[in-house]
């Protein structure tokens, strides 16, 4: 597997915070996007089992279409990894039959407890050209800022 880029932060909150942020559909929902968008309504899904679904739909519609993620689950270690595939169109048929491509990406979220925070670190392996990884490392640094604010509260 090819790395593409890796953002890792450490938030002032407990591990379990940490870890339904990115298990708890409603969750996701709330902060899954970078910090200028938005998630598209009733797109999110987190089926927290191996084999289970998730998708999420990030409203860029300021620039003509929505981006759709989707993928599923292959390893789930409470409060310290979630392996998953995911899948990327522009197309809302494609995103509601979830089909999977060949080209699918693999996603690897790392947690740590470290008493009063808690660490995150997330790696994107596949294949992109160098300009479109460090565009999506980007755009995570904008994802983690949102999950930043989203904790806060």
């Amino acid at each position: 597997m090819n790395k593409l880029y890796s953002v890792e932060r450490e938030y002032p909150v407990a591990i379990k915070a940490l870890w339904d942020a990115w298990m708890d559909a409603d969750a996701l929902q709330s902060w899954y996007s970078p910090t200028d968008l938005k998630v598209v309504p009733g797109s999110v899904v987190s089926e927290n089992v191996v084999g289970g679904w998730w998708t999420v739909g990030v409203d860029v519609s300021q620039f003509g279409f929505n981006a759709y993620f989707f993928g599923t689950y292959s390893e789930l270690s409470e409060n310290k990894r979630i392996v998953h595939s995911m899948n990327y169109t522009q197309d809302a048929a494609e995103f509601a039959a979830r089909v999977i491509t060949p080209d699918a990406h693999t996603i690897q979220i790392d947690f740590e407890d470290r008493g009063a925070s808690s660490w995150v670190s997330f790696t994107q392996f596949g294949e992109l050209p160098a300009d479109q990884a460090e565009g999506a490392k980007a755009g995570m640094e904008s994802y983690f800022d949102n999950l930043g604010i989203y904790l806060s509260h």
